[in-house]
């Protein structure tokens, strides 16, 4: 009798735990029809890809634009996408439904793939990644940090120089502050609507932009340090 329970119980364990499945798969699949950015993670090459909802005897279909076998070569073995694993997997696969390249989300919105011997890849809503590459545009170039009283204590310099892992090159002007001296920051990235400046030691300030077009570092501080674009 027991184990008949037993039985019973991990019936509906099962039965209950199916639609749920099947209901992500259907939502991820929604959710990914549009168009995408498929890129290198220093966007260094682009290939915008468009999800469609139509059926094919693998899978679905999509499009990918002309540039895309020129930018990334493995693009061109690529026929159609599904959602494979736990409904947590986009796969871009060959005409035999085999994976061309897996991609999980890491954020909202924002997938990484791995194909062996070349790295990573992202795919990335493309509305979001033109506006972040907009937002890094903007970025670049010459900045003041200022105290809360106006003074200006150090000058530096955003580039666009690919540092890996999403990060680029920041370089300190001369006759810094002592503070901002050893700190010394050598990376930056802008991440999840902040600005990071990372030093060579590990150490990271943040960012956040207010409402006076400029970015002020966080948590807040009784003498606030903010940076402001040299005009």
């Amino acid at each position: 009798m027991q184990l008949s329970r037993c039985i019973v119980a991990l019936a509906l364990l099962l039965a209950g735990g199916l639609p749920a499945v099947a209901q992500d798969v259907r939502t991820l699949q929604k959710d990914m029809i549009g168009q995408w950015e498929l890129a290198t993670t220093d966007r260094s090459k682009t290939c915008v890809v468009t999800l469609k909802g139509d059926a094919t005897p693998q899978g679905f279909k999509l499009e990918l634009e002309p540039s895309c076998a020129t930018a990334l070569p493995y693009t061109k073995d690529i026929a159609a996408w599904s959602i494979k694993g736990l409904g947590d997997i986009v796969r871009l696969q060959n005409a035999g439904g085999d994976a061309v390249i897996d991609f999980t989300e890491v954020e909202s919105g924002i997938f990484e793939g791995l194909r062996t011997n070349e790295g990573v890849y992202i795919l990335q809503n493309l509305a979001a990644a033109r506006s972040l590459a907009k937002s890094m545009d903007q970025m670049i170039g010459d900045w003041s940090m200022v105290r809360g009283n106006g003074q200006v204590i150090c000058g530096l310099t955003l580039t666009n120089t690919d540092a890996g892992n999403d990060n680029f090159q920041v370089f300190l002007k001369p006759k810094c502050d002592p503070a901002i001296a050893a700190f010394n920051p050598a990376l930056w990235r802008l991440e999840h609507g902040q600005m990071l400046l990372m030093s060579a030691k590990g150490e990271t300030w943040q960012f956040e932009a207010d409402d006076n077009a400029q970015w002020r570092r966080v948590p807040d501080s009784a003498d606030p340090l903010m940076m402001l674009r040299d005009q």
